[in-house]
């Protein structure tokens, strides 16, 4: 993950980009990696833990009715939250994810290790769906690692 980290901020240094996270699945994880590596605070701008529903109503901006709609646990809130995380930080690039880490919370229709992890930049929004395998852990490092993935490919 550090290395990934490390990637991720060359990159948006290099393109003078700030980062700003907003998770709730993976409780800052995303934002441990990143600010785990030294020099972080030139590209790092914050992170936001929104756990809730509610959270992300009330930092994030979320309709509350495309909660009732889809769900916490959707594309659609992920890349809410993706572009929420933009409108209230100083940041241009953005990663949000939001998912089902269990051992407890899934369905049948939204089994635990499905996870959405949206990033916004540049005015347009890309999400990704996942379903890893593993314990709560593993689950969680994954997304945290495709989250990384998906924020270089964006700037790359």
């Amino acid at each position: 993950m550090q290395t990934l980290a490390k990637k991720l901020l060359d990159l948006a240094k290099q393109k003078s980009i700030r980062v700003v996270t907003a998770e709730s699945c993976t409780g800052g994880m995303v934002a441990a990696a990143i600010t785990s590596v030294s020099g972080s605070s030139d590209v790092f701008d914050r992170g936001f833990i929104t756990y809730s529903a509610a959270a992300k109503v009330e930092m994030l901006g979320i309709d509350d009715e495309l909660v009732r709609k889809f769900s916490v646990i959707s594309s659609e809130v992920a890349e809410a939250m993706a572009e929420g995380a933009i409108k209230n930080s100083q940041a241009q690039l953005s990663v949000a994810i939001t998912g089902i880490a269990g051992p407890k919370g899934g369905t049948k229709a939204k089994p635990v290790g499905l996870v959405y992890i949206a990033s916004h930049y540049e005015g347009s929004t890309v999400c990704e769906e996942f379903h890893f395998a593993g314990d709560r852990q593993e689950i969680r490092e994954n997304a945290v690692q495709q989250a990384l993935k998906l924020m270089i490919s964006i700037i790359s």
